[in-house]
């Protein structure tokens, strides 16, 4: 593999951005990638795949570069060396290479890897807490959040069906494969740019995680029901909930951030979806208003976004452990408020993208034995784990409320 200095500044630049000034990674790279025009498919996945790579093994790479943040330019080409001599790519006689210890850089990797906060790049404070939740579990977890994550698309039933869709981006040079037991999705064989094809300016697709595509499902609902997203974001959710309702019955989706939800009007719009109403949450009465009034309510909390890590790889990162208890307080008292929106006889989903049973399956608990909780019962839970699906670590819980009539 040949080296390219623009592409090589390109990765260094952003990964300034993203050490030093807080950047998120994914808009850094977004910005990286407009630099030159002239950039081809190779060149930009070159930039993307391996900021993304030295921003995961972050920890392990300065361990054996020894350098320590903030990080100098300096330091970043010597991390940026560690990343070429383990992946075998002969580094070119460049001025930023010069003395670089090849040898020392491979015989510090064996040595580091035998302790799990190094191997899987890790701050010491997240690696205590997966041991605590998890247990035996944390190992094989932990090393499957740190893969890349694969590309994965969910048809929109509201404009075809998995074939149309399969030969639609086949003639756009997008090979897929099916993949059981997801009804909806689609696998990309290669990692492509599949924003820029007519399938998806079409609204055939969203791009969305093969476990996020079991939430909605999990809700059941039905064409004419009084749906509410909760905790609605961008919509990713949401749209799936429209389709399966066939675009019939009241749509409502919900946030306290309206520049989300001005994202999931667009995104609706090119879907097909006309039955969502969206709604800020800029007071409690927004909520009050629908107080047992919804067939099913989902609440996709926010969460830690442990389960995430392969494709947020930045957020090992910024995440601290003062907002895992933050976090945990915010879920239980949107459970607390939001579930007095189902109707008796109604019901709820409960779902982060966390792999924390503190997070999940002790949220459920806790809130069972509130007040508002009492009336609620757990119908099914599932808890999805990175290293057994291959795809995002989830959990959900579908919980219905007793119907005092009957």
């Amino acid at each position: 593999m040949r080296l390219h200095r623009n592409l090589v500044f390109a990765v260094i630049d952003g990964l300034i951005e993203i050490f030093n000034e807080g950047g998120y990674a994914d808009k850094v790279i977004s910005k990286q990638l407009k630099r030159d025009k002239r950039w081809g498919s190779r060149d930009r996945s070159f930039i993307a795949e391996t900021t993304y790579d030295i921003v995961r093994w972050k920890r392990l790479y300065a361990e054996i570069a020894d350098v320590k943040e903030p990080f100098e330019r300096k330091d970043l080409w010597r991390l940026f060396a560690v990343w070429c001599t383990l992946r075998g790519i002969k580094l070119p006689e460049w001025p930023q290479f010069e003395e670089t210890p090849t040898r020392r850089i491979k015989g510090r990797f064996d040595e580091l890897s035998n302790t799990r906060k190094y191997r899987e790049s890790i701050p010491d404070w997240l690696d205590e807490l997966g041991v605590e939740e998890l247990g035996a579990k944390w190992d094989a977890e932990i090393a499957a959040l740190n893969k890349q994550a694969p590309v994965v698309l969910r048809v929109n039933r509201l404009k075809g069906d998995i074939g149309s869709l399969q030969t639609a981006l086949s003639e756009e040079g997008h090979e897929t494969e099916n993949i059981k037991p997801y009804k909806d999705a689609l696998q990309l064989q290669e990692r492509g740019n599949v924003f820029t094809t007519e399938a998806f300016k079409n609204g055939m697709f969203e791009v969305q995680d093969a476990s996020s595509q079991l939430v909605a499902p999990l809700l059941g609902v039905e064409p004419g029901m009084r749906v509410i997203d909760a905790c609605a974001g961008a919509g990713g959710k949401t749209l799936h909930l429209a389709a399966q309702m066939d675009n019939k019955g009241q749509l409502i989706a919900l946030d306290i951030y309206g520049n989300k939800l001005k994202e999931l009007k667009r995104r609706a719009r090119r879907a097909g979806a006309f039955n969502i109403e969206t709604r800020v949450i800029d007071s409690t009465k927004v909520v009050k208003k629908l107080h047992n009034s919804a067939d099913r309510v989902l609440i996709d909390a926010p969460c830690t976004g442990l389960g995430v890590l392969s494709r947020n790889p930045d957020a090992k990162w910024k995440l601290q452990p003062e907002f895992v208890e933050k976090i945990k307080a915010t879920q239980q008292s949107i459970l607390v408020d939001y579930s007095k929106m189902v109707k008796p006889g109604g019901k709820m989903v409960y779902a982060t993208c966390s792999i924390l049973p503190s997070e999940n399956q002790e949220q459920v608990k806790k809130f069972l034995k509130t007040e508002e909780g009492k009336d609620f019962s757990i119908e099914k839970q599932k808890t999805v784990l990175s290293s057994e699906s291959g795809y995002d670590g989830f959990y959900m819980c579908l919980m219905v409320k007793k119907n005092k009539e009957a």
